[in-house]
């Protein structure tokens, strides 16, 4: 098991890969330095290679597709994940790290928006749309993440072993944030300077589609997460359009004693019935996601007794080679 393992996912980085790559061996020089390719066409894993980087890679196309596989595969006690771009410094992993490895945070979120990210990043829809899923999520899940969408991050063995990946693309960042709030994990942010890409390096997000897909997969989490007041919300929607049309059906029967219109009266009970079931559907999903909550706190049990036996593993192995080493 690595100590530290910086994870680098690429597509087409070949201007930026090698001095992301001599960046982190600098500042972290007893990290392992991993670089997954992602179908690039443009050299980026034989300049990596070339760095000094160990390289492997995903053939299935997406960011979240890779670090699926990134967190399969690597087993270590701290993770740094940072973009091949250039527009992290590696000159904060340590502090990151030391946040993991000392302090038993499980994910430490690189936060630029309290930094430059505003005066460096040219893409102004970026801007808006970073600050956007930020509030959204904050008000939603009751967390205080200060840059949901930072691909500067540093994570536990804790964290990496329990979040299950199921976001192909961009949406990853998100998916990340709303599992460690949910699941009460501990978070720190950290402020890290920002620079935006080198000319000729072009990003791979996109702002309308990529940030439908983020918001898309807030109200999917929402629901997945917070089943009880996602759909107590829509039973609340359901009963008053129910009452806005049973309003006018009971004022012609109390004046008239007549109910002229019966096509309002039998659309209202199916609205009020649809509130109902939403209502009680969200009572039985929310009994399933506390049960599933203490499934997830026992695996966290079993996984920090997991951690515990290979740190005296590797203790004792030390042990056994300083005797060797002695006699």
């Amino acid at each position: 098991m690595d100590k530290i393992a910086v994870l680098i996912p690429c597509y087409n980085e070949s201007k930026t890969i090698a001095k992301v790559v001599r960046d982190f061996n600098r500042f972290l020089p007893d990290a392992s330095i991993y670089v997954y390719d992602n179908n690039s066409t443009d050299h980026t894993a034989d300049i990596a290679r070339q760095a000094g980087a160990i390289v492997r890679t995903e053939p299935k196309q997406g960011k979240g597709n890779v670090i699926r596989r990134m967190f399969r595969e690597i087993e270590a006690r701290c993770y740094i994940m940072a973009d091949g771009d250039d527009t992290y410094p590696a000159s904060f992993a340590p502090q990151m790290a030391q946040a993991v490895l000392n302090d038993q945070v499980d994910m430490v979120v690189g936060d630029r928006l309290s930094s430059n990210y505003f005066s460096e990043n040219k893409r102004p829809f970026h801007n808006l749309g970073n600050l956007l899923v930020r509030k959204t999520i904050n008000t939603l899940f009751k967390g205080d993440i200060r840059d949901v969408m930072t691909g500067y991050r540093a994570f536990s063995y804790l964290f990496v072993k329990t979040f299950p990946v199921l976001s192909q693309g961009f949406e990853i960042e998100t998916e990340m944030s709303i599992h460690a709030v949910d699941k009460n994990l501990q978070i720190r942010n950290v402020v890290v300077s920002y620079s935006d890409r080198q000319e000729g390096s072009f990003s791979k997000l996109n702002t309308y589609s990529d940030g439908l897909k983020v918001l898309w997969t807030i109200l999917k989490l929402y629901k997945d997460y917070r089943p009880l007041a996602f759909f107590s919300a829509a039973s609340l929607i359901l009963i008053i359009m129910a009452a806005l049309l049973f309003m006018p059906v009971l004022y012609d029967y109390i004046t008239t004693g007549l109910v002229p219109r019966f096509p309002s009266l039998i659309v209202s009970v199916f609205l009020a019935l649809s509130a109902a079931q939403s209502f009680f559907g969200g009572l039985i999903l929310d009994t399933i996601r506390r049960k599933n909550r203490q499934d997830f706190e026992m695996r966290l049990i079993d996984i920090n007794r997991e951690i515990k036996n290979g740190n005296a593993a590797e203790q004792f192995e030390r042990d056994i080679s300083g005797e060797s080493i002695a006699m």
